[in-house]
């Protein structure tokens, strides 16, 4: 399916008294705005078309409901403390640095590859953080980076395991937004890197999945090249292709050539 066959699917369906609409046809990218709050969210539907031929009806159900919670969100009141409701979420470097409505994003470099923002918890969905909202909810950026961290500790590690060539991979997915962000659990890093007789190799391709991989040999490389390549290609919000080498605390982004060990970057 074209972007423009999308875009019109996604018009029809997103059809709301309080909602506008616009297609910017040399970006390729897919706009919806409340008119009240004039926040909104863009959709990029230039890589969508792969997705359509696996997914049909149920990519744009996917994107209806993206739509639908984020508008939502712009609009909803936290009521818990907000201490409770800060997590960081892991993005590539090159996501934007403000919001559509230019307003700065809180953000912190993490690799050469990804870097750490923060958002407020809404239930369904969340809110990245903005420093207008940071000064609403009375806190500094240390404090929202302590919080932010604190929190991802508390969030649940168990695993589903795989042996493949005789390499085990371990494959973490909640589906609850924070998936990647158990990158920062060094703790719980530290100690699963005790239990690996190979390389601790460590992947994030998109924001709904975490990949361990205890590397025992060199095929082991291709195999978690490749993964991180699939599920990259897969996510609604990709973050790298490109895994790591965990070692001594420290990720270190490499490069997988074809049968062979890698190459750091």
């Amino acid at each position: 399916m074209t972007s423009l066959k999308l875009k019109k699917q996604l018009e029809a369906r997103l059809q709301r008294p309080q909602w506008t609409t616009a297609y910017d046809r040399e970006t390729e990218e897919f706009r919806v705005e409340d008119v009240t709050t004039k926040k909104g969210i863009t959709l990029s539907l230039a890589g969508l078309s792969a997705q359509w031929d696996q997914k049909k009806e149920a990519l744009i159900d996917e994107l209806v409901y993206h739509v639908e919670e984020a508008l939502t969100a712009a609009t909803k009141t936290v009521t818990s403390a907000i201490e409770k409701v800060i997590f960081p979420v892991i993005r590539s470097t090159s996501f934007p640095k403000e919001t559509p409505e230019h307003e700065p994003l809180i953000y912190d470099e993490h690799t050469a590859e990804t870097a750490i923002y923060y958002a407020v918890d809404l239930g369904k969905t969340y809110r990245l953080l903005t420093e207008k909202l940071m000064q609403e909810y009375g806190l500094k950026r240390e404090q929202v980076k302590e919080i932010a961290l604190f929190n991802a500790r508390s969030l649940t590690t168990s695993l589903k395991k795989d042996e493949v060539a005789g390499n085990i991979f371990y494959f973490l997915n909640h589906n609850d937004g924070y998936d990647a962000s158990r990158i920062l659990n060094t703790v719980w890093l530290d100690e699963m890197a005790k239990q690996m007789q190979g390389t601790m190799v460590v992947a994030v391709p998109h924001q709904d999945v975490l990949i361990l991989a205890d590397i025992r040999n060199n095929q082991g490389y291709d195999i978690v090249a490749q993964m991180a390549m699939q599920f990259f290609m897969n996510g609604r919000v990709p973050v790298t292709a490109l895994p790591f080498i965990y070692e001594n605390s420290t990720l270190d982004p490499i490069f997988i050539l074809a049968k062979n060990k890698p190459v750091e970057e």
